[in-house]
């Protein structure tokens, strides 16, 4: 067994909840595990500078220039088996995966969703969309879900919830950025340890 689980982020963005994990690591909150890889499907995202800036290996794999998205998961694949892949972790990655790919990676891939699940959750719900919608739905508590990730968006088994108050007077992107920083940079770092001390065996 593996004293150190090795985890790959997937990103799109910028990068926050890239950093949040970097920073838990470098911190010692994140000892069961290191970061290893960052991919990004969109070229020229922000988060593969923090990953270079970190020491990390950082690649792009788009979708696009795969020619779509049975190439696309083959080449993240590959990418992922080469690097000797434990756990993945989805932060702010705007691809959908296939039921082939997921399952090739049960309860080894993590992804941090902006709200309460079952809440604003599910195909179409990424980004400041979650937000408008809590905003509109006139909801009092919103909040940030670690989950593992299945085939159904949104839908696999949860890891770790924690709840953000709605502040009257909340536009979605004050609600969002409250959201990455009193729930998302804490839940996702935890529940990133959590799962390699399990994989490695360190919490028996």
């Amino acid at each position: 067994m593996k004293k150190t689980a090795r985890i790959a982020v997937l990103v799109s963005g910028g990068g926050t909840n890239l950093q949040a994990i970097l920073d838990a690591q470098e911190r010692g909150e994140i000892s069961s595990g290191r970061v290893t890889l960052v991919i990004s499907d969109r070229p020229g995202a922000y988060a593969l500078e923090r990953a270079r800036k970190a020491g990390v290996k950082a690649m792009e794999i788009s979708k696009k220039a795969c020619g779509g998205q049975a190439p696309f998961e083959e080449a993240l694949t590959g990418a992922l088996e080469e690097n000797e892949t434990d756990v993945i972790v989805l932060a702010g990655f705007l691809s959908i995966l296939s039921e082939a790919f997921t399952a090739r990676y049960p309860r080894r891939i993590l992804n941090v969703h902006p709200s309460l699940i079952p809440s604003f959750c599910g195909a179409g719900f990424y980004g400041l969309k979650v937000h408008e919608a809590a905003l509109k739905r006139g909801v009092k508590v919103t909040g940030a879900t670690v989950h593992f990730v299945n085939e159904i968006p949104d839908g696999g088994e949860i890891i770790a919830q924690k709840a953000v108050e709605i502040l009257p007077g909340d536009t979605p992107e004050t609600l969002q950025r409250r959201v990455m920083e009193q729930a998302e940079w804490i839940l996702l770092p935890a529940s990133v340890e959590k799962v390699c001390a399990e994989m490695t065996g360190k919490n028996k």
